[in-house]
């Protein structure tokens, strides 16, 4: 389509969808520059469309400002990090669910493999993994840099006690993977994590995750990405779905995937508002939301 001839509406059904379902959130200056925001970028493609959407809404975090709203939750509001890292983790495995329900996988597609770092995005991961057995789900961690952090070793142990196995080592051949899992869990680095920080194994367990062809799942961001630009975004991980943690990132407008989903039905109304995080509204019972 070219630029001169205008966006065709009928060619973006799902973007205009989005954009209408967001306007009661807005302003009347907001309202009226994402729609010109919108309508521009619809010429340049979706993922530039929803760079716009991003940038717009304000609802992207920086590095900085998501640590200052864990600092709030912790400091100010007394929350655990043991809870922090619980209420992620089981919204992260809810995300997986509305993804891949279930009822819709066979039995081999239910093998999910969680590849876990020793940060607190991999012990996020660990929750995730033992409430996707909950869930009848068929998890295994490869967890390969083991934390010495006391709650990573309890999470660890809640995992083996629940008959969850642990991999000893990653194949390198990546056919043994697309064939053994239904799906892969990226829970290896968080943000500000460079992976050259973390070690070796980690390192050549994103070289592996890159290569398969089975559906990746990235928590809070995609491992190797620069949560603040993207960068690596094209040459590193490409997950089909992204749950984003609290908030969305700001890499997350590079978020090209099939679903994105943000897990903070926990934040206080309060600290929403101080943060600005305009993000569509919960349904139900629901701890996540589908961005």
């Amino acid at each position: 389509m070219s630029s001169a001839a205008g966006p065709d509406p009928s060619e973006a059904p799902e973007e205009r969808r989005f954009l209408r379902s967001l306007q009661p959130q807005l302003p009347d200056m907001g309202r009226a520059e994402l729609s010109s925001n919108a309508t521009t970028s619809l010429a340049w493609g979706r993922q530039s469309w929803l760079e716009q959407i991003w940038n717009t809404l304000a609802v992207c975090q920086s590095t900085a400002e998501a640590a200052a709203l864990e600092r709030e939750l912790l400091e100010d509001y007394r929350f655990g990090r043991q809870q922090l890292v619980e209420l992620c983790g089981h919204a992260s495995a809810v995300a997986v669910t509305k993804a891949f329900p279930l009822p819709a996988l066979s039995r081999k597609q239910r093998t999910v493999l969680v590849v876990c770092g020793p940060e607190q995005n991999g012990a996020v991961g660990l929750v995730c993994a033992r409430h996707l057995r909950v869930f009848e789900y068929e998890p295994t961690i490869f967890y390969p840099m083991r934390s010495l952090d006391l709650l990573h070793r309890d999470l660890t142990t809640q995992c083996e006690k629940m008959d969850i196995p642990f991999l000893s080592y990653l194949p390198t051949e990546v056919q043994l993977i697309n064939e053994a899992y239904g799906l892969v869990v990226d829970a290896v680095l968080g943000p500000g994590v460079e992976p050259g920080k973390v070690g070796g194994p980690c390192t050549r367990a994103l070289a592996t995750l890159k290569l398969l062809s089975i559906p990746l799942v990235s928590l809070d961001i995609p491992s190797g990405w620069d949560a603040e630009t993207g960068s690596d975004a094209e040459d590193g991980l490409r997950p089909d779905v992204l749950v984003s943690l609290a908030a969305p990132k700001r890499c997350a407008g590079r978020f090209s995937g099939r679903h994105h989903f943000v897990a903070g039905r926990f934040v206080p109304d309060d600290v929403r508002r101080k943060f600005a995080l305009r993000l569509p509204g919960y349904t139900g019972t629901d701890c996540v939301a589908a961005l």
